[in-house]
């Protein structure tokens, strides 16, 4: 079975052969901890890294990436960004919309050839489908992360952003037509040049509770994140969407939008109300915690955490799928562990 039949049959409740495992290394890594450390886990653990090759290539950094420390630059919505430690993620020091005078002369990027984060060329796009589709595996496109409430929070800054909502200004009605407008044609590009898997990723989610009410999710975000989804679903895709945080209280309506994977937060959003609110219900994919347990436990504990989810949120039907993205300050130890259990428990259900 080829890892695209395996993944379609995992969305689809059809039986798949394992649980897909992803082990994601943030850029970050390779300027913190030894290439040859890294390269060496990598080497061991070829379920997770089958393509692996060893190179003395330096994993350089860009703003799609995570930008340089002290690097400040703007992004192609007009933000100032920067970061105090190399390949993580930047932050905004200067919003594009703090003041709304400033709308009249605003513009989004140009999707033909911006992905909202940097550049994009769609021919390289339609081409990268198509290998992914001849080598077994599957198209997939996604929006840039933070595509509409992250990017509206950086536009305006979050607080100007949570007053705009309750005192119901009228310009933010505007600038949400014009990020939605760029999401579109950019859906609109990924659909004609093929995908079948389209990602949302937008962090909606605190460490407790999420960033926007409900209410106001309901009111601002949701019709506009029916819209795009509409416009992959009714292409045939499948939808998944990711955030970090507490997004119980969303949920729902992020299901009822459309979405048919959706990846959260293990221990953030609690294993017991994953399992008894969507286990069966949707396709899960499974963020590992990056907090606890794997910081700062025990290889023995990462084993426990690992086959405990497995047992738990996962079943012989499918509906479940895993990911761990690697930060700087765990442990090679701890990550060589979590290695080992997501190669062991991926087929669990064999």
């Amino acid at each position: 079975m080829t890892e695209r039949d395996n993944l379609l049959r995992v969305v689809r409740f059809e039986r798949p052969d394992y649980i897909p495992m992803v082990f994601h290394i943030n850029a970050a890594c390779w300027h913190h901890y030894p290439r040859e450390a890294l390269e060496g886990l990598m080497n061991t653990h070829p379920m997770l890294f089958p393509e692996f090759e060893a190179s003395d290539r330096r994993v350089e950094l860009t703003s799609d990436a995570g930008a340089e420390a002290h690097r400040i630059f703007v992004d192609p919505w007009g933000c100032t960004r920067e970061t105090t430690e190399d390949g993580i993620a930047t932050l905004v020091t200067r919003h594009a919309l703090a003041n709304w005078d400033d709308l009249p002369a605003f513009s989004a990027p140009d999707a033909a050839t911006s992905s909202g984060a940097g550049p994009i060329d769609w021919q390289a796009v339609e081409a990268g489908f198509a290998t992914a589709i001849e080598s077994g595996g599957l198209a997939r496109g996604g929006l840039s992360h933070g595509h509409t409430f992250l990017t509206l929070s950086d536009l305006r800054g979050y607080e100007h952003l949570m007053y705009d909502m309750a005192d119901e200004e009228p310009r933010l009605w505007q600038l949400l037509e014009t990020v939605e407008a760029f999401n579109a044609e950019s859906v609109r590009r990924y659909v004609a040049a093929g995908a079948e898997w389209m990602g949302y990723a937008d962090d909606l989610g605190m460490q407790e509770g999420p960033m926007v009410s409900p209410a106001h999710f309901r009111k601002y975000l949701k019709p506009s994140y029916g819209r795009l989804i509409a416009q992959a679903r009714e292409a045939g895709c499948i939808v998944h969407m990711h955030s970090d945080g507490d997004i119980r209280e969303l949920v729902d309506d992020l299901l009822d939008a459309g979405v048919e994977v959706i990846n959260l937060q293990d221990l953030v959003n609690g294993i017991d109300w994953i399992q008894d609110r969507l286990a069966g219900r949707v396709c899960i994919d499974l963020d590992i915690d990056r907090q606890a347990i794997t910081r700062f436990g025990t290889p023995e504990q990462i084993d426990a955490l690992v086959r405990d989810e497995v047992e738990r949120l996962g079943s012989r039907e499918g509906g479940l799928m895993m990911i761990y993205g690697l930060y700087p300050g765990v442990p090679l130890e701890n990550a060589d562990a979590l290695m080992g259990a997501m190669e062991r428990y991926s087929t669990y259900y064999n």
